[in-house]
C-alpha cells in the first residue's frame, strides 16, 4: 500500500447553489490530506483496502462577491467550524476500473454524517493520480439553513464537484 499526498495548488472544488435570482458559485484550491492505496496498472487493486482524508478551511469558501461571502461565513460560522472533512472508509469497483463508489464521513458545520458518491480515477503519470467527483447535498442535513439575502432566495441543494491530485510520496 502507498501514500498519495493531495497537493492543494491542484486540487480544487466547486460549490453551485442556486437562487431564485442566479446561480452562485464557490470556486478555491487548497484541500490537503492523503489517500492511502495501491495501484495496479492505473487502477486500484482489487481487495485492498483503500482509506484517505481530505479537509479544506471553511474560510476559503468564497464566490467574489462580498455581501454573499459575508453572508457565507456568517452561516458556515468558519471561526466556531474551520474545517470540512472528510474521510474515505472503503471504495468499490464500478465496472472497468477507472469507475468507484466512495463510503465515508463529511464533518461539516460540526455535524458528522456517512456519505457515498462516485468518483473517476486515472493516472496521470507514474506517480500522480486525479480523482474527480460530484454529488448534491441538502445544507439542511448539516444544521444550516439556506439563507436569504436581500431578495433573494438560496435553494437547500448544493452541488460540489472536486478534483483531487494527489502524487505518491517517496
Amino acid at each position: 500500500m502507498a501514500r498519495f499526498r493531495i497537493l492543494p495548488e491542484r486540487s480544487r472544488i466547486w460549490v453551485d447553489a442556486r437562487s431564485s435570482l442566479h446561480p452562485i458559485r464557490v470556486e478555491t484550491t487548497g484541500l490537503r490530506g492523503h489517500l492511502d492505496a495501491t495501484v495496479v496498472d492505473g487502477a486500484l487493486a482489487a481487495g485492498s483496502p483503500t482509506t484517505g482524508a481530505i479537509e479544506i478551511e471553511a474560510d476559503r469558501m468564497k464566490t467574489g462577491n462580498a455581501l454573499y461571502d459575508y453572508e457565507l461565513e456568517r452561516r458556515l460560522e468558519a471561526r466556531k467550524y474551520p474545517f470540512i472533512r472528510g474521510s474515505v472508509q472503503s471504495v468499490q469497483a464500478l465496472g472497468g476500473g477507472q469507475r468507484y463508489r466512495v463510503l465515508g464521513q463529511l464533518e461539516f458545520h460540526g455535524v458528522t454524517r456517512a456519505v457515498e458518491g462516485e468518483v473517476r480515477l486515472r493516472m496521470l503519470d507514474e506517480r500522480t493520480l486525479e480523482i474527480e467527483g460530484e454529488r448534491v447535498f441538502d445544507l439542511r442535513e448539516y444544521g444550516l439553513d439556506p439563507p436569504r439575502i436581500l431578495m433573494l432566495k438560496v435553494y437547500p441543494d448544493v452541488r460540489v464537484r472536486a478534483q483531487v491530485v494527489a502524487e505518491l510520496e517517496s
